[in-house]
């Protein structure tokens, strides 16, 4: 069976691809043991009442992989900062920044544009969570590992895990240069959310979540970025806490594993019209079992984020997004 990156038309297999994506490669072999799971995953299998699924994430990157991280022209990072808070973050640049020496490391060119706040956090002998989508075909690849060396050539990561998503929940977007902008290197911090970081949330129908395990489970444990989708408006927002409705995904709950760990996370939401990035930081509870879940299509349960800190740069990157279509997959959701 093709996994889902080998496939053209994710919109219209979307179901398949999803029921596939609980299957797990690593090598060339099936491999269904816990040991891939760290011991959050375990727990939040158990508390779903899922079971461990079977897990196909590979310690290499297949072809179809490597050739889909070339097309790229943005990727997702994670990381940690010096206090081990979760970083999210976008990294851009024309197609073939992103480049695969061999199927076991992944080069991000040193013309890449970088996020200046978040660039000094990726060094050398540091965990990486990576999250490459294509918006036009709904196509997403993880490749999760180690920063060996930063030098004139780039950002050189070691892979360790490397597998795909399904297209569930991702809108169909076309990328384009932003036309005569420069990027604001200044960003405005706060504690508090403010007018314009409401508007972003309220609006937002994708963002991304930073995460990260125990990182002395050096098999599993780590650093990772996933995707988030719905319609506009499926963030609630009180106060300073956002609550999340938590569609099925692939079962493997690599974000609620870990957040059962490290309750600390980083959300990252784009404008994709302006540019415009929103980074916050705070703690997570879920929601596993809630009257709440009930009032919205689609959840099968909900977590909260209660913000601690957060930032809004203006024209922070130099692409802009047109919408296509919302994902079928997310029009079925409250």
């Amino acid at each position: 069976l093709p996994c889902c990156a080998h496939m053209a038309d994710a919109h219209r297999k979307s179901a398949w691809l999803c029921s596939y994506a609980t299957l797990r490669h690593t090598c060339c072999s099936m491999n269904t043991d816990s040991v891939l799971f760290h011991t959050g995953e375990l727990q939040a299998h158990a508390l779903a009442g899922t079971g461990t699924p079977g897990a196909a994430i590979r310690n290499y990157m297949p072809e179809q992989h490597r050739q889909f991280f070339a097309m790229l022209r943005f990727m997702f990072l994670a990381t940690t900062d010096a206090d081990g808070w979760p970083v999210a973050t976008i990294v851009t640049g024309p197609q073939g920044f992103l480049s695969t020496p061999d199927q076991y490391h992944l080069q991000i060119a040193a013309s890449a544009h970088w996020q200046n706040t978040s660039q000094p956090l990726f060094v050398p002998d540091k965990k990486i969570g990576m999250l490459g989508i294509d918006f036009s075909t709904r196509r997403r690849n993880r490749a999760n590992g180690i920063i060996k060396a930063i030098d004139h050539a780039g950002l050189s990561i070691a892979v360790d895990q490397s597998f795909g998503n399904c297209p569930k929940y991702i809108q169909s977007r076309d990328v384009h240069d932003a036309a005569n902008v420069q990027p604001t290197l200044i960003a405005q911090d706060f504690t508090e959310l403010n007018d314009d970081a409401r508007r972003i949330i309220s609006k937002a129908d994708t963002f991304f979540v930073a995460t990260t395990s125990a990182q002395n489970e050096a098999h599993a444990g780590g650093t990772d970025i996933s995707h988030r989708g719905g319609m506009p408006g499926f963030i609630r927002i009180d106060g300073n806490t956002l609550t999340v409705p938590d569609f099925m995904g692939n079962r493997y709950f690599n974000t609620l594993g870990n957040m059962l760990v490290e309750p600390r996370a980083a959300l990252l939401f784009i404008d994709f019209t302006t540019g415009d990035l929103l980074h916050l930081q705070g703690t997570t509870e879920i929601l596993w079992q809630s009257d709440e879940t009930s009032h919205l299509a689609g959840a099968e349960r909900l977590w909260r984020f209660h913000i601690t800190r957060g930032w809004k740069k203006a024209n922070a990157i130099p692409l802009r997004w047109s919408l296509r279509e919302m994902a079928a997959t997310t029009e079925r959701t409250g």
